[in-house]
């Protein structure tokens, strides 16, 4: 399945497909026309979510293999959406209905809100065991989001939280059975009401001002 995008009254849900969702130039390229769908359609809020076991499995390393000299163009292109998420102009929650990993838990890290299924799936960075470095930018958005203790415990470790361990260090949000985890991302964002894009953008591009520069560099 493909990216689809549905409602809950004026709150978009952006299903990233039922696969791994990893972020091909072609997947990276139908996320964004799709966000830009989110804004132009005046939603209230937004929510991403996926339909198979994976969230996002993250980076598309056998396109990475295959295009060597066009990796800067690549993480590029990946550091983009991720700012664009971090800085969305309307509350954003990322409900994990199964493993998101790398650049995927990254992604979910963007947004407002993290939400996991609590009985399955993982939550990982697993650059310490894979040999990929974080970029700047990736780590900044991910130490703007999380505590010292959770950005050791994640990020040196590669270690694979189940979402109670993940809550317990203030990862994700909430944890949920699979049934009810978009209908509470919905109540989750329901009471905030509608935010002026304008002003909500302006807001996160303060409060996020050095993990957005830090994604910005080349």
């Amino acid at each position: 399945m493909s990216i689809t995008l549905t409602y809950h009254d004026k709150i978009a849900v952006l299903d990233l497909g039922d696969g791994e969702n990893r972020f091909t130039p072609d997947w990276l390229t139908e996320i964004d026309t799709t966000l830009d769908t989110v804004v132009a359609e005046g939603a209230h809020a937004l929510i991403t979510t996926a339909s198979g076991k994976f969230y996002s499995n993250g980076l598309d390393l056998d396109w990475l293999g295959a295009n060597g000299d066009r990796a800067q163009w690549y993480v590029g292109r990946v550091h983009a959406l991720f700012a664009r998420v971090l800085a969305f102009p309307l509350p954003t929650a990322a409900a994990l209905p199964g493993h998101a990993f790398g650049a995927g838990a990254m992604l979910a890290m963007a947004h407002d809100y993290r939400l996991m299924r609590a009985d399955r799936g993982f939550f990982c960075f697993p650059e310490a065991d894979i040999r990929i470095p974080f970029t700047a930018g990736m780590a900044a958005l991910i130490q703007a989001k999380l505590t010292p203790r959770a950005a050791i415990a994640s990020m040196t470790t590669a270690h694979r939280f189940p979402a109670p361990e993940a809550l317990s260090l203030d990862i994700i949000d909430a944890a949920t059975d699979l049934d009810a985890l978009t209908p509470t991302a919905v109540n989750l964002l329901t009471p905030l009401g509608v935010k002026d894009q304008g002003t909500l953008g302006a807001i996160k591009s303060v409060m996020f001002a050095d993990a957005l520069t830090a994604l910005a560099l080349p």
